[in-house]
């Protein structure tokens, strides 16, 4: 698995096999990051990302330059893959935390620009992570909450729904806390 772009663009992450993760494919991640590129200004972004697993995301948004990063996972091995390849790579602004995504949001109180979530496709409560966000106002006013989810999913009738990609077998819906009325 590869860095796609950025200060760390072409570095390789190497989980080991045994991690239980769906890594987030190149192709994705690069939709993704082409969209994210024409509303975001990563310098000024604290993102967290939620079920990080290998920490794919987590350093795209550091190799683009985040502010901060905080990697959720409550798997012991990925927060601790996450954690060495953070040393490995010298990353210094990324925070890794070992917990339930759902037990950490209920008692969250920081916002973020933006939060990305890819939790496992059978995760019997991935249909109301966007309601919890939201419910928790855990973005600033102009921040974004992406769900990345299997197609049998839809979300186009949230409130905060903005818009939907998909990249093969990946889709991805994003979320707005302020909707353009443009």
């Amino acid at each position: 698995m590869r860095i796609i772009s950025g200060s760390l663009k072409g570095r390789r992450l190497n989980p080991p096999t045994n991690l239980p993760v769906r890594p987030t494919t190149d192709m994705a991640k690069e939709g993704l990051f082409n969209i994210l590129n024409n509303y975001v200004d990563y310098e000024d972004c604290a993102v967290m990302d939620l079920f990080a697993g290998t920490g794919s995301i987590t350093f795209e948004f550091v190799s683009r330059g985040a502010k901060e990063v905080t990697a959720v996972d409550i798997n012991g091995p990925c927060t601790d893959f996450i954690k060495s390849s953070a040393t490995r790579l010298n990353v210094k602004n990324l925070h890794v935390v070992r917990a339930d995504v759902f037990d950490l949001l209920k008692r969250a109180y920081k916002k973020f620009d933006i939060i990305f979530a890819d939790p496992p496709y059978a995760h019997e409560s991935l249909a109301q992570l966007p309601d919890v966000v939201f419910e928790k106002d855990l973005l600033t006013d102009d921040g974004i909450f992406i769900l990345e989810h299997p197609k049998e999913y839809s979300f186009a009738e949230h409130p905060h729904f903005w818009q939907h990609r998909n990249y093969g077998k990946v889709n991805f819906t994003f979320f707005a806390k302020k909707l353009d009325e443009d």
